[in-house]
């Protein structure tokens, strides 16, 4: 129970359907930046959460986890350092809330873990047959950040949301009268409010954020920039005034230098994902799908062929823009998730 609105009606949900619920919350906070807590898990949203237990009459338990939330932010200040963009939720939802928190759980005599999440998941007779699905609502679909799940880890868990709209899930917290009912969402990565990450680079990466040169796709040098780890592949800000637009479509790390050239220079076809993680069976052959490349992309159809080594490579039918290393590419049939992996390098 993060103290939002999502989680705390999907602790109702499940205590309508008698299921014997135990509210955990995990503390994230003061894993960065010194003393100050983390806007994600400050002592108001655990307040927000033990009171929305208190109206449901169930235990509430808070698991420290600094420990574990600071591996995550290491992980997404090195990708930023190795040129690349991160997401640190995916990596969060496998390793702390379907990680950590389900030996929590274990060890309190639970067997299921749940969330908030807008995602639903499908379970049937066998050990590890289990699928998942994009939520009824597609504008509030999280399986994207859900693909990196195992398949024990998917058997485990429940989306009491997943058939619901947001509008419904407020309705239902009014009904209920949950104070949390009108809580806004968070819109930015829940350790770096704002999207400014500077501080956190700074601590994490001492002395390696520092300017560099702005190339243009021809070798010219045409500015300075702040510190390559502050940029992403299609970023326009704080790359300096030019007579035609300019965005960052390459970054060498090694070299501390961003490549900038036209919108036209972002587009492509072809590009391989590694350590890939399957729900549905493994593909042993090349097949259709449709591949989602960030949260906010809607998916485009493309061929997925298998390389080994949990390796595939991704052909898009038609040009996708800013195809990042380092973010995840998620394979759809229909709503249906077969599985995904990071992206790796990016050709034609």
């Amino acid at each position: 129970m993060s103290g939002g609105v999502d989680s705390s009606v999907a602790a109702a949900l499940l205590k309508q359907q008698g299921y014997e619920v135990i509210g955990a919350h995990m503390q994230l906070g003061r894993a960065v930046g010194g003393p100050a807590p983390r806007p994600c898990c400050t002592s108001r949203t655990g307040l927000d959460a033990c009171r929305v237990a208190a109206k449901l009459d169930i235990p509430f338990h808070i698991f420290d986890l600094e420990d574990e939330f600071r591996e995550i932010i290491s992980y997404f200040c090195r990708e930023y350092d190795r040129g690349r963009t991160p997401n640190p939720c995916i990596l969060c939802n496998r390793q702390l809330k379907f990680g950590r928190l389900l030996v929590r759980a274990e060890e309190l005599g639970c067997s299921l873990v749940a969330t908030g999440h807008y995602a639903r998941v499908v379970k049937s007779g066998g050990a590890e047959e289990v699928r998942l699905f994009r939520a009824s609502d597609r504008a509030k679909d999280q399986s994207y950040v859900l693909f990196s799940l195992r398949r024990t880890q998917l058997r485990r868990a429940l989306f009491p949301l997943g058939e619901l709209s947001k509008r419904e899930v407020r309705l239902i917290a009014s009904e209920l009268g949950l104070h949390v009912q009108g809580k806004p969402e968070s819109q930015d990565i829940c350790f770096a409010p704002g999207g400014d990450y500077r501080l956190i680079l700074d601590e994490f990466l001492p002395g390696r954020v520092r300017p560099g040169v702005i190339l243009d796709s021809d070798g010219r040098e045409i500015g300075t920039h702040e510190g390559y780890q502050l940029y992403t592949i299609g970023q326009r800000r704080k790359i300096g005034a030019h007579a035609a637009r300019r965005y960052v479509v390459r970054i060498e790390a090694e070299s501390n230098t961003l490549i900038v050239g036209p919108d036209a220079e972002l587009h492509h076809r072809e590009f391989t994902v590694s350590d890939v993680n399957w729900i549905a069976s493994a593909a042993r052959d090349a097949f259709e799908a449709v591949i989602q490349i960030r949260s906010q992309h809607k998916g485009a159809r493309g061929t997925v062929e298998p390389m080994g080594e949990g390796r595939v490579r991704v052909r898009f039918a038609e040009p996708q823009r800013a195809i990042t290393p380092g973010q995840a590419a998620v394979f759809y049939r229909d709503d249906e998730v077969l599985g995904g992996g990071w992206i790796e390098s990016v050709g034609a």
